[in-house]
């Protein structure tokens, strides 16, 4: 019987797991920096070049971005919805999948969302001041198309954050991220606002009402309903054409690496 394979790991690798452990569970929080280079060559009893790979294994999984110069240093990003989101730019980039499928997607996951948003006991205090408060804004803004549509999108992108369960808000917050990048993008390059007259706008956002007002009773199928029918009536306006464009959306994690004051 032939013996195991057993792998062997390079010392970057090790190192890279343990910070890699340290910064999931929080022992090194979000936007702070590493121990100085040298602190960590003393921890980890290991050589210049190997550590310095590993800070380059982990800035490509978007945990670090390293700095030089003067303010240097490597700063620690947790990983969020967006960091999910670009790698599934990526995939879905290079298979060429066209937006129209990320729409599909979305009609299928968001409606669920809500749904969920419905079902949460606490609701009323976690979830509905929020898409109301969301919803006055979008009211708020609706003469201006750009304005009106990045409301908009924080209104869909909070029906996804709030909705309880942290497996789909991961999920479908990638898409959602996805999506409202296209979106963004679309609402910047329109120059005739009336592309989407003010009383379309202001029929968009009673369909919104209409969904919180589901989610406030705790309606979760009327919820769920209500924001399928939204979306199959609106991811029309800025097209389905075109394939995801992962550069839309690159996450603060994956930015290259600046020089500053070297």
């Amino acid at each position: 019987m032939a013996a195991p394979t057993v792998r062997f790991r390079r010392l970057a690798e090790q190192v890279a797991e343990e910070l890699r452990r340290r910064i999931l569970a929080g022992e090194l929080t979000d936007d702070s920096v590493l121990p100085k280079e040298d602190e960590l060559l003393v921890e980890f009893a290991i050589s210049k070049p190997s550590l310095r790979e590993a800070m380059r294994i982990l800035e490509a999984e978007g945990l670090l971005t390293v700095r030089r110069g003067k303010r240097g240093g490597a700063v620690i990003h947790r990983p969020t919805p967006a960091n999910v989101a670009y790698t599934m730019g990526l995939v879905l980039g290079s298979r060429q999948v066209s937006l129209a499928d990320v729409a599909t997607a979305l009609l299928q996951v968001e409606p669920a969302c809500a749904a969920l948003c419905a079902g949460r006991p606490d609701r009323k205090s976690t979830v509905v001041p929020i898409l109301r408060r969301l919803h006055e804004e979008s009211v708020a803004a609706v003469d201006d198309l750009p304005q009106a549509t990045s409301a908009s999108r924080r209104y869909h992108e909070a029906l996804v954050t709030h909705c309880g369960n942290t497996t789909m808000l991961v999920m479908a917050g990638a898409l959602e991220t996805l999506w409202s990048a296209h979106e963004q993008s679309w609402s910047s390059q329109v120059t005739d606002h009336s592309t989407v007259p003010v009383p379309e706008r202001r029929a968009v956002l009673e369909d919104h009402r209409q969904v919180i007002d589901a989610i406030d009773v705790g309606d979760a199928q009327r919820a769920r309903d209500l924001a399928a029918a939204h979306l199959m009536h609106v991811q029309h306006y800025p097209g389905r054409s075109g394939v995801v464009d992962p550069a839309m959306i690159r996450p603060r994690g994956l930015s290259p690496i600046r020089d500053d004051d070297a």
